[in-house]
């Protein structure tokens, strides 16, 4: 794919902003699909508006670009609202360009507004253990996630099929809540309840909305996927295991839980 673009959807999010940044660092041409924010500028990048929602915004977005990152989700909203930009935005996209990608299921670092803080949030509701923390879960940092994006985006060879990308190892969930607590000096949970009595807990006997229970349900039950086929064929890194990756985050965490108590 030498001298061609790579496409990168969801370039002012999260994971986005941070792949962008590497591929431009690496001289390669990008073009980023933006929707509210600005649009990026800078040496090597191309800025278009557009709008996954509304499929004809996206037509001859793919021409000239030798790979696609889609990396735009909605997580926040109405059931409605994400299956319009995560399903039929998808399928729009797709319709455009035939791809090949990489899904991650829980990333943290600079920018997270979603994983840790739902965690923090959940935390104060629900001060227990869930099944004393044995849930296993995939999780990558963004930097090791970006990383990865952008060594798959400039290969020569393309990759085929969907790659999982977490740490090998998995995060149990009393490792995970207890590196977070311990970082940002939150208790720690006490005693311990089934999933079926968390979920009781949260909304009484009809349960939660469905978003907490979505929440519940990420750190509480196993999400975890192999991620050898990744890193096997990368030179990336997925770095250290989340108990001794997170303290480099710790201080951007701390920052926001301040401002979020103001």
């Amino acid at each position: 794919m030498a001298g061609r673009a790579v496409l990168v959807t969801g370039a002012t999010g999260f994971v986005g902003s941070v792949v962008v940044e590497r591929l431009a660092q690496e001289g390669v041409p990008v073009r980023v699909l933006v929707h509210r924010a600005d649009v990026p500028s800078g040496v090597g990048v191309e800025g278009v508006r557009g709008d996954l929602v509304r499929s004809g915004s996206v037509r001859g977005l793919c021409d000239g670009v030798g790979v696609v990152l889609h990396l735009a989700a909605r997580i926040g909203g109405t059931e409605e609202e994400c299956r319009a930009v995560n399903v039929e935005g998808t399928r729009a996209l797709l319709a455009e360009a035939e791809r090949a990608g990489v899904r991650p299921h829980l990333v943290y670092g600079r920018g997270d507004r979603w994983v840790v803080p739902s965690l923090v949030r959940l935390l104060a509701r629900l001060p227990h253990w869930v099944d004393g923390g044995r849930a296993r879960m995939s999780m990558v940092s963004v930097d090791a996630l970006a990383g990865a994006l952008a060594e798959l985006a400039v290969r020569e060879e393309g990759v085929r099929g969907v790659l999982h990308a977490g740490h090998p190892e998995p995060v149990t969930a009393r490792e995970l809540v207890g590196t977070v607590a311990r970082e940002l000096g939150l208790p720690l949970p006490r005693g311990e309840v089934d999933l079926s009595g968390a979920l009781e807990l949260l909304g009484g006997p009809e349960g939660p909305d469905p978003v907490v229970r979505r929440q519940v349900s990420l750190f509480a039950v196993d999400h975890w996927y192999d991620s050898g086929r990744l890193w096997g064929g990368l030179a990336a890194s997925p770095g250290a295991r989340f108990s001794q990756a997170f303290g480099q985050y710790a201080d951007w965490y701390r920052d926001q839980e301040r401002m979020r108590r103001r």
